[in-house]
């Protein structure tokens, strides 16, 4: 099984973006999501290791839970390695409380308005310990904001030197010609694996668009919410304490059986290959342009190891066109909650 402890290679994130892991990091799940989280200590101790393999590239945001507080004992204990870890962050994605007097009653607002940017990246900087962040992401488009007017508060936060680059997450392909057409757009995070073509549909024009405007591809869940890796069987491997899979429709009652007899075909073609199923999904992902950028998350570093294997692995065309055949048989699709907000437009700015 290919792996990787050497330094990682780099390539340039987007037309005219600095250099960066060619597959970075998604932390959301150091603070839960797929499980209970581990002490602090195990936490920064998986984050040196890391830093140590190379992996430079780290993608966090404000609504994971502890993450930002996290990455701010572990900055604040190395500050020397700043400058080379390239650091990834969102707002927009709000935590409100739906019944005031009610604790459990939590839920997701979205908010991309110029006052909250604002806001926002102030609170990530304090819990990060940070005067900069190297990418700003909108995480999500509230639908309302035109955005026009939040790029325009990003490129003030820019100017302030609090960030570096500006980026969008599942954002229409209008939304992000226009906001383009304010200030470079350096990438565009989105969902994007074989179990999930949405950006390439003709309909969609978002990897169409992003790459006429030299914007970079960050595909967050490559591996399907762990899913391609073939370490899901069974609805049980979901339900443990702080997973918040089982509401995946891929996963839920009337999908898994049929979606886990795809991923076994998948398993079969890379024990064939030598490989992991996980390195072949994001080999495949790497496969479709130099601009695609992968970030897996893990809390392990045997998969981060097992992860970075993938670069060294090449797919033929056939190949590639026999994993994307095989999952066309995968059913339930992605999350579709109003938390989502996937591919959304925002309204004109006021005549």
């Amino acid at each position: 099984m290919p792996s990787s402890t050497s330094q990682v290679p780099t390539r340039p994130l987007g037309k005219d973006g600095p250099h960066v892991s060619r597959l970075g990091l998604g932390l959301m799940s150091l603070s839960g999501v797929y499980g209970v989280p581990a002490s602090d200590t195990e936490r920064l101790a998986f984050l040196d290791q890391v830093f140590e393999r190379g992996e430079r590239f780290w993608d966090t945001a404000d609504e994971y839970g502890d993450n930002e507080d996290l990455l701010g004992k572990w900055f604040a204990a190395n500050p020397e390695k700043r400058e080379q870890v390239f650091l990834a962050t969102k707002f927009a994605v709000k935590t409100v409380r739906r019944f005031p007097d009610v604790k459990s009653s939590t839920g997701y607002a979205v908010d991309s308005s110029p006052e909250y940017a604002k806001v926002a990246i102030e609170s990530s900087l304090r819990r990060l310990g940070l005067p900069y962040v190297d990418l700003l992401y909108c995480h999500r488009l509230d639908k309302v904001t035109p955005i026009e007017k939040t790029v325009e508060a990003m490129v003030e936060l820019k100017k302030a030197g609090k960030i570096k680059y500006l980026g969008l997450s599942e954002c229409s392909a209008e939304s992000l010609r226009r906001a383009h057409a304010v200030h470079p757009i350096t990438a565009v995070q989105v969902e994007y694996s074989p179990f999930c073509l949405d950006i390439e549909f003709p309909e969609r024009k978002l990897l169409q668009t992003a790459r006429e405007l030299g914007v970079a591809v960050v595909c967050y869940c490559p591996l399907g919410h762990g899913f391609l890796s073939g370490s899901i069987r069974s609805r049980e491997d979901v339900s443990k304490q702080g997973d918040s899979r089982g509401h995946i429709p891929w996963l839920k009652e009337e999908n898994i059986e049929q979606n886990v007899a795809v991923v076994e075909k998948l398993v079969d073609m890379a024990n064939k290959k030598g490989v992991t199923a996980a390195q072949m999904s994001l080999a495949w992902l790497l496969a479709q342009g130099e601009d695609i950028f992968p970030i897996p998350g893990t809390t392990k570093i045997h998969r981060l190891e097992e992860n970075l294997g993938s670069l060294s692995i090449s797919l033929s065309a056939e190949e590639e066109k026999q994993i994307r055949e095989v999952s066309k048989d995968v059913v339930g699709g992605r999350v579709q909650t109003a938390h989502g907000y996937t591919f959304a437009d925002t309204p004109p700015l006021p005549a």
